[in-house]
């Protein structure tokens, strides 16, 4: 017991509140810092979802909705501060890229509006955030098409009717590139029908000159470019102009994708060459220089078509380059057997600062009449890897299973 005089009751109350004004003050500097924190991380929120506050879903998870927003332009400045790039290198989502898909010919209709194109695998196609093809034909009605006249012996020209754009959606597939030598079968009409049956169902698409795509996904802004070397499309022979477009959508989105259609066909174009390519007398472009410029210019992936046939995988810079994926499905259009039927649905994880997370090749076999189906052998992947190890110093490596990791 102290032997130190009680303090009067009138000095112990004033301490009493004292300690309380402490304790207030102490709780209102706390809960200020609280607000500041999360005023700090809204601000970043909005800044990448556009001012909206929540992610939008995209139209390969809610097919036919519309939720891919196309745009020349637009985007908020990805430097944000430290909220910002703490939620771009936290939102991780999947991008999947599968081949040529012509949805209907001369050949024939698929059933079912076109769903039948698709075999089993929409239950697939609908899994990644954001599922891309390369939409070789059109949707478009009867009229003329390029091989109208008597030149039209060895001229192929694809259509479906607008209304199997549907399909497309319903399989899962958001985004398409029409940057190739089948969006003009049916000349200047049937493009601009492709183009408005594509947007009536909720279908981005990529591929027009000077053209960026920007779809917002899971809060990111993914833009998305198709080059091809036709005058209808994005110039993949020029490549100064390719890279000034892929500058220009870096400026303006979180994950830059380009899309290609190039390179020799057939069914022995497997590796991916040094130097330009032909076809048909055509100049394809030189699929290594380009690819590696749109990289160094802003692009975080480079996702190819055009060979019918799988090429490999090419590492650089810490960024992916998939060359081509070969066929995926069209109805009685297709050359197939052999390495004309292995196909693949490549899906990449990447997070909003453009760092790859890793993936998969799923290897796939197209029956006839043109149908993709899952290989359960793992032919593709196989042989996909047995490429990207020939062709490439720094290839991605794939497991057994088609796995691969991130950088």
């Amino acid at each position: 017991m102290s032997d130190s005089p009680r303090r009067p009751a009138s000095v112990r109350a004033n301490d009493r509140e004292r300690r309380r004004r402490r304790i207030r003050r102490r709780r209102l500097v706390l809960l200020a810092s609280v607000a500041l924190v999360a005023l700090a991380v809204v601000a970043g929120v909005r800044a990448l979802t556009g001012g909206t506050g929540s992610p939008s879903r995209h139209p390969a998870a809610m097919a036919g909705s519309g939720a891919a927003r196309q745009t020349p332009s637009a985007r908020p400045s990805a430097s944000g501060g430290a909220a910002s790039s703490a939620v771009l290198s936290s939102t991780v989502i999947t991008v999947g890229w599968v081949g040529d898909t012509t949805p209907g010919s001369m050949y024939g209709m698929p059933p079912d509006g076109g769903r039948a194109l698709f075999g089993s695998l929409p239950s697939l196609l609908r899994k990644p955030d954001l599922m891309m093809a390369n939409l070789e034909g059109t949707y478009s009605t009867a009229g003329p098409s390029k091989c109208s006249g008597a030149s039209a012996a060895n001229c192929y020209a694809f259509q479906a009717p607008p209304s199997y754009a549907q399909a497309l959606a319903w399989s899962g597939i958001g985004l398409v590139n029409i940057a190739n030598n089948h969006s003009m079968d049916y000349l200047a009409r049937g493009f601009a029908q492709t183009r408005a049956a594509l947007k009536k169902v909720g279908v981005a698409y990529a591929g027009p000159p000077g053209r960026v795509t920007i779809v917002r996904v899971r809060g990111l802004r993914v833009a998305v470019m198709g080059f091809s070397p036709y005058p209808w499309s994005a110039p993949l022979n020029d490549i100064p102009a390719a890279a000034r477009l892929v500058r220009r959508a870096a400026a303006q989105a979180n994950i830059v994708i380009v899309l290609m259609h190039a390179g020799a066909e057939g069914a022995n174009e497997t590796h991916t060459p040094h130097g330009s390519e032909s076809a048909y007398g055509e100049d394809r472009g030189d699929v290594r220089a380009f690819s590696h410029a749109m990289i160094d210019a802003g692009a975080d992936l480079v996702l190819g078509s055009g060979p019918h046939v799988i090429r490999g995988i090419e590492r650089y810079k810490r960024h992916l380059i998939a060359y081509s994926l070969g066929n995926f499905a069209g109805w009685h259009n297709f050359g197939l057997g052999g390495n004309l039927s292995l196909s693949g649905l490549l899906t990449v994880k990447i997070d909003g600062a453009g760092r790859i997370h890793g993936g998969r090749w799923l290897s796939l076999y197209v029956s006839q009449p043109g149908v993709p189906g899952i290989d359960s052998s793992n032919t593709s992947a196989h042989l996909v890897s047995s490429l990207s190890a020939g062709d490439f110093s720094r290839p991605y490596r794939l497991d057994s299973r088609g796995y691969f990791a991130g950088r």
